[in-house]
């Protein structure tokens, strides 16, 4: 048996992002359930969100966001030879994402299947990116985070409408003379898979609030300050702590307890809302994108979500 030549390192190439036309705001919202702009702000920190249209689809999404990147990146299609698309939002479960929106941006046979580790999955598919990359496995890899939330919440419960959101945002992976992509810390707590479900294919995504609210805020801190610890960084090294945009609330305490104090903390949730596996992507190549991080910039990412499950990893900004 042959061992293929392994990279010593994985590195993030290039971010891309899409969010779809329509902004729908906390007072458009007023409109047809019991809310307001003052009471969505002080309990999720969100003004606005994006919402798809009716023809628009996950993978729609995610060809858009796969495409910037691969453009940023510098690579063509045919650099690539892996596709990981992590959703959890598909109108249909077959078939999958990545084989679908690989085809359309040109790439040919590559690997490609999706992730569903719902708001961690973009961690979770950078994570596997990282592994095949130094492991061999594949060269360049892309991954998209991806999701249509609008599709699966009931718009007459504002506990979760007033929340989420849709959109898509995608990173190129590929190989390092070191490493720049840290490693992961990933995990899961099963007991509380009931605080964030969808019953039956017949139902909308449903959340208990304060029982998330309490987990993330009282268990995610020491995950986050250990992926510090496993890449070898202190979190007064980071430019930016950029964890999964759930609230606004959860995010900034998370934020106190890691210690981070010299860090950009992403705060896209004000006007991206929460786009599970999309949000922390998105929210990179939107702080890329107004000079909030610079190349070589280290970057804390945290990801968390129904499961309930959770990664961490520090990577370099590219």
């Amino acid at each position: 048996m042959r061992i293929p030549d392994i990279a010593p390192g994985a590195k993030v190439l290039a971010f891309g992002h899409y969010q779809p036309a329509t902004v729908v705001t906390n007072d458009d919202l007023a409109k047809t359930m019991d809310t307001n702009d003052e009471w969505i702000q002080s309990r999720v920190g969100i003004k606005e969100r994006r919402i798809a249209s009716a023809g628009e689809s996950v993978e729609d999404m995610a060809v858009q966001a796969g495409g910037k990147a691969l453009a940023a990146s510098g690579l063509s299609p045919a650099d690539v030879d892996l596709v990981i698309v992590a959703t959890c939002t598909l109108e249909t479960q077959i078939p999958n994402a990545a084989a679908v929106v690989a085809h359309r941006l040109g790439i040919t046979s590559p690997g490609a299947f999706d992730v569903n580790a719902a708001c961690a999955g973009f961690c979770y598919a950078l994570a596997t990116a990282s592994a095949a990359v130094r492991g061999g496995s594949a060269r360049h890899v892309l991954v998209i985070g991806a999701e249509k939330l609008s599709q699966w919440v009931d718009w007459t419960d504002r506990s979760v409408a007033v929340i989420f959101a849709d959109g898509a945002g995608a990173a190129v992976v590929g190989p390092s003379d070191e490493p720049r992509i840290g490693p992961v810390v990933w995990g899961s707590a099963g007991d509380k898979f009931e605080a964030i479900a969808i019953r039956d294919r017949h139902d909308f995504l449903r959340q208990e609030g304060q029982t998330v609210f309490r987990w993330a805020t009282t268990a995610l801190h020491p995950v986050a300050k250990e992926a510090c610890e496993r890449a070898g960084v202190d979190p007064s090294e980071l430019a930016a702590f950029v964890p999964h945009q759930a609230n606004l609330r959860i995010i900034e305490t998370i934020a106190r307890k890691l210690g981070a104090d010299k860090a950009v903390v992403a705060r896209d949730i004000v006007h991206a809302g929460n786009t599970s596996a999309a949000s922390i992507p998105l929210a990179l190549s939107r702080m890329l994108e107004r000079g909030e991080v610079r190349t070589g910039d280290l970057a804390l990412v945290l990801g968390f979500g129904a499961g309930l499950t959770y990664a961490a990893q520090v990577i370099e900004i590219p």
